[in-house]
């Protein structure tokens, strides 16, 4: 079998015992990254004498018996917005075009020490503000199955990478949707945790009650077993979580016998693409086959998730991003003849189109005036959303639901009407305010040959029961494989 061919977890394997080695396997991932690049752009920064070195060093601490994990010697890709001691991380912004971090995000560091060698940083939507990754300021990615088409947002570079072969496994990171998404539109698994599971530090913020970063992988399997390596208490992230249940990989064979899955009538109603619909129905009756009982119920306030998500992120985007001012890092502008005129300048020059919007957009619902008009109001409906979950958890184990409405779109098309765009998170953003887990599964592809996700969502810390349902579900679908070209 070509190292290409194998998911993480078999090429972890392969390397233990003896069949390849590390730097054997980093040269098959460059090879096919050399072949793409130019194509799909999946990368902002590819660190190739660095990555050779860190092989060698893990292959040395693999024949020394040091690295027994499942992924060690496994070549890994980061998203842009997690931050990397040495290594550039500019979160697709002009403003961090030169950062160059100190530190490295505790789950990066996590994955490292466990043997995976770090090969580079994956293109987004600039500050993860965005659902295409065409608002990066390096230039939009490609989608492996179409290249004319995106790849999601904002972790496509993650998702499209680990499709198109030049990664293995990719981390990216989750606000409304931003791994599962992308999964879906790339044809690979993605898994938002539960909120606090994973710790943040590290992780440069969009909007801090909801970031969560997650795995992006060829199967389950390989989610399995990257979750139980970063899934982690963290001191120094105040909303990490302390858990005992991180034994994901074990789970996988309790198979679904008996578990209540429910299918949101209000998620399957007009503005879903039939080409999504069906296949998603047509997973749920494997579910169903595999002894699941699946039945359709009102979950409510569908409508209301967007403009409560988008007011709430907004919102904290804008207070998260006031410390990019040109003072202390990152970009400034030059020829100004004051402090104001260099906060104003620098700004100006260094964010994107669609950063500045969200940036106005949550200052205007933090202002004295409207406070309690929109965000208040906000945070009033994102508690009514966690209730209806809470109550639909009482009655059902998991939830069933596309991870997008459409197949990924024609690149070009999502920017000339950002509202339209916002609406393309409808199925993912509830996750999020309700501090969910979810996973995507790919379960078809439509009539271009674009690939269709299968949402699954749990209730707070029930990430084995969305493993156990997706991995029935991949089992009984089989492989669904890379893309292997590129139009």
């Amino acid at each position: 079998m070509r190292p290409m061919d194998m998911t993480a977890v078999e090429l972890g394997t392969a390397i233990r015992e003896r069949e390849i080695t590390a730097p054997e396997a980093l040269q098959a991932v460059f090879a096919e990254i050399d072949r793409k690049e130019e194509r799909l752009h999946c990368y902002i920064t590819l660190d190739r004498e660095g990555a050779v070195r860190r092989a060698e060093a893990v292959q040395k601490k693999i024949d020394a018996g040091e690295l027994t994990g499942p992924l060690a010697g496994v070549p890994l890709a980061v998203k842009d917005n997690l931050c990397t001691a040495g290594m550039l991380t500019t979160c697709a912004s002009r403003i961090l075009g030169n950062f160059v971090p100190s530190y490295t995000a505790e789950a990066v560091r996590r994955l490292e020490e466990g043997g995976m060698v770090l090969i580079g940083k994956t293109n987004m939507d600039e500050f993860a503000m965005g659902s295409t990754t065409e608002t990066s300021a390096y230039g939009p990615t490609g989608n492996p199955w179409n290249a004319a088409h995106v790849p999601g947002g904002s972790s496509g570079g993650s998702a499209a990478a680990v499709a198109a072969g030049e990664c293995f496994l990719a981390l990216g990171s989750d606000t409304g949707g931003s791994v599962r998404q992308p999964a879906s539109f790339c044809g690979v698994v993605g898994m938002k945790p539960t909120y606090g599971s994973i710790s943040r530090y590290g992780l440069i913020a969009y909007g801090s009650s909801l970031d969560q970063i997650g795995p992006l992988c060829r199967d389950v399997r390989d989610c399995a077993a990257v979750l139980e390596q970063i899934v982690c208490h963290d001191t120094k992230d105040a909303t990490s979580v302390k858990r005992n249940d991180t034994d994901f990989t074990a789970a996988l064979a309790e198979g679904i016998a008996g578990m209540r899955i429910g299918i949101p009538r209000d998620y399957m109603t007009e503005g879903l693409c039939e080409e999504v619909r069906e296949p998603v129905l047509a997973a749920a009756e494997v579910l169903r086959e595999k002894g699941a009982s699946v039945e359709p119920f009102d979950l409510g306030l569908v409508e209301y998730a967007v403009p409560a998500y988008y007011t709430i992120a907004a919102a904290e985007a804008s207070s998260n991003l006031e410390r990019f001012d040109g003072v202390k890092y990152g970009y400034r502008a030059g020829d100004c003849t004051g402090l104001h005129e260099m906060y104003r300048k620098t700004r100006s020059e260094g964010f994107g189109e669609e950063v500045k919007r969200r940036i106005m957009l949550g200052s205007f619902v933090l202002s004295s005036g409207y406070y309690d008009a929109y965000y208040l109001k906000a945070l009033r409906v994102r508690t009514l959303i966690r209730e209806a979950f809470d109550e639909a958890f009482a009655s059902y184990d998991i939830i069933l639901a596309p991870a997008a409405p459409t197949t990924a779109p024609m690149r070009g098309k999502s920017l000339q009407d950002p509202i339209r765009m916002y609406l393309g998170d409808i199925y993912t953003i509830s996750a999020n305010l309700a501090g969910l887990p979810g996973i995507s599964v790919p379960c078809g592809r439509d009539g271009k040959g674009l690939p269709v996700g299968m949402q699954l969502i749990g209730d707070r810390f029930s990430e084995k029961k969305l493993l156990r349902a997706a991995y029935a579900y991949e089992s009984a679908r089989g492989a669904f494989g890379i893309c292997e070209e590129v139009r």
